[in-house]
């Protein structure tokens, strides 16, 4: 899909990184189009899969979550049925906002946001370590945040 987009797609997607929530016409007047091809490339872009969706950035902070860490997962065993029987019970844990299936050391990184570090202790305790083949756990919370950039870097 890349090799098919164009300089307005590109410029196109780059302000709605910045700006999701930008009317059709303001795009298109950021852009160099006119609103209707500039509706018909975001439609064929979502289409495509190129955009996946629209969300609003939230400050976990704000919203009394003063907590992000990461847990480094290995299992027991990598067969396919043991790293699908994880992931599935990944999906189910609101305290894991991302997942990572790794290669090396270790199998899975999974990135938390927690309202404290005993809600974070009582998920690592009442649920990742009762999880099906989990062998080892490896955490480290996080002193500050250096950079948090959620856009893809278009060039």
């Amino acid at each position: 899909m890349k090799d098919r987009l164009d300089s307005i797609d590109w410029k196109i997607l780059g302000e709605l990184q910045c700006n999701g929530r930008m009317t059709n016409v303001e795009l298109a007047k950021r852009v160099g189009i006119s609103a209707p091809p500039c509706l018909r490339r975001v439609r064929t872009l979502e289409e495509n899969g190129v955009i996946e969706g629209y969300r609003t950035l939230l400050n976990a902070n704000a919203l009394g979550y003063q907590l992000i860490a990461f847990a480094y997962v290995g299992l027991s065993s990598q067969g396919e049925a043991e790293l699908q029987a994880f992931q599935k019970s990944v999906k189910s844990w609101d305290i894991v906002r991302e997942c990572y299936l790794l290669s090396g050391d270790v199998d899975f990184i999974l990135k938390c946001v927690a309202k404290d570090l005993q809600s974070f202790q009582s998920f690592i305790v009442n649920e990742l370590t009762a999880a099906d083949h989990v062998e080892s756990i490896r955490t480290s919370l996080t002193i500050s945040k250096v950079k948090d950039e959620p856009r893809v870097p278009i060039e």
